[in-house]
């Protein structure tokens, strides 16, 4: 297939370019998606840009412009839609405007997944069936200032360019090998977890990675320095690494905790933007975080832990996993693909033994868990009854 030549598009951001795409949504069937969002620039990510492109025709959308786009979405929700990567587009959707896609989802990196395509990224992709390389410079682009620039734009229009044609060409493989199926039912879940909310509760959220590792005490410190954190995140509106990054807060507290009352001048040298009134708050926070009782120290994390394994699962989970190493050997597909580890483990632990059981314990798809279902019975249950590999 020979790779698509246009590269004009539509800039929306008046009424009457809104009412020219309305019009091609309505008469379309499969339109290509992806947006840009500010999360790497601002405090709190927003949709910046919507990029659609429909039978060849390319459509920037602004949503920051003043532009009533209830229509647009509603017509938009209707329609096949194609992704890649979509797990992030669709929640960032969902939570800034509550769209929620009602047709079905083509997603092309699982369908690079389901082929066992080992690059699965865009510009890999491709380069791949295209022969033709994308520049990455602008992806770290703060998409939130106006005017937008022309490469920008440009740059922008080659995240849905190649859709149309790389779905076609992915849908194909995917129907010589059989894997349909196993594709629309991995698009319908990962839409169905767009729509699942994963918010943390706020009491908890100052839990960084390797707070687990950190004494109680530790965790004092850690609390206070992510709410000092947090609170000029937020005041000047970007996002929290940029005024303090995680592993500047878990080196500080190391060195805050052996060295009680020690001016903070003395200490390890700190990012250049922590001055005036940071540098101030910032050793307010420290010196509350050492004036804390032990009563006050936060708990360490708490885990429900799993049953004490039985007897052999040490040997039955290995030989569980490797069945399916050579499973996904077979299938030509990486082995976390069929299966990730900590799925497989949870398999063995709970003995599963049907479909409907694999798929439970191990939050497994129907279509990764008739493929394992032979393995699981040979491995746990000693069963010598073949199960026809479908490939």
């Amino acid at each position: 297939m020979r790779p698509p030549e246009s590269e004009d598009y539509v800039y929306v951001q008046e009424p009457d370019s809104l009412e020219r795409l309305m019009r091609r949504i309505r008469a379309g069937d499969n339109i290509a998606l992806d947006t840009e969002a500010d999360g790497l620039h601002n405090y709190s990510g927003q949709i910046c840009l919507i990029q659609l492109t429909l039978g060849g025709e390319h459509f920037l959308v602004d949503p920051l412009a003043e532009l009533d786009l209830t229509g647009f979405f509603e017509a938009l929700a209707d329609k096949a839609l194609i992704v890649h990567g979509g797990d992030y587009d669709l929640r960032i959707m969902r939570a800034s405007i509550g769209f929620r896609p009602r047709g079905e989802v083509f997603d092309t990196m699982i369908a690079a997944q389901l082929l066992g395509i080992e690059q699965i990224g865009l510009a890999a992709l491709i380069e791949r069936f295209f022969a033709i390389t994308l520049g990455k410079e602008l992806q770290k682009s703060d998409w939130s200032q106006r005017p937008l620039s022309e490469k920008q734009l440009r740059y922008a229009v080659n995240d849905t360019r190649f859709l149309e044609g790389l779905a076609e060409l992915l849908r194909g493989e995917l129907s010589q090998r059989g894997r349909v199926d196993w594709h629309r039912e991995s698009c319908r879940a990962m839409v169905d977890s767009t729509e699942r909310d994963h918010s943390r509760d706020p009491e908890e959220s100052w839990r960084i990675k390797g707070a687990g590792r950190l004494t109680r005490r530790q965790l004092a410190y850690l609390k206070e320095l992510w709410r000092w954190r947090d609170v000029h995140a937020r005041r000047a509106n970007v996002p929290p690494f940029k005024v303090f990054g995680n592993q500047w807060m878990l080196d500080l507290l190391q060195w805050a905790e052996s060295h009680p009352g020690t001016p903070l001048d003395q200490g390890p040298q700190l990012p250049r933007n922590i001055v005036g009134s940071r540098l101030r708050t910032l050793e307010e926070a420290i010196a509350r975080a050492a004036g804390m009782s032990p009563a006050d120290w936060p708990e360490r994390g708490r885990f429900l832990r799993p049953d004490p394994p039985a007897m052999g699962f040490k040997e039955q989970f290995e030989a569980l996993r490797g069945q399916c190493a050579e499973i996904a050997r077979e299938l030509e597909i990486a082995p976390s693909t069929l299966a990730p580890r900590a799925a497989i483990e949870a398999v063995a632990q709970s003995r599963a033994r049907t479909v409907d059981e694999i798929m439970a314990s191990g939050g497994l798809l129907r279509w990764q868990a008739e493929l394992l279902q032979g393995a699981v019975e040979k491995t746990l249950h000693g069963t010598r009854k073949e199960y026809p590999l479908r490939k």
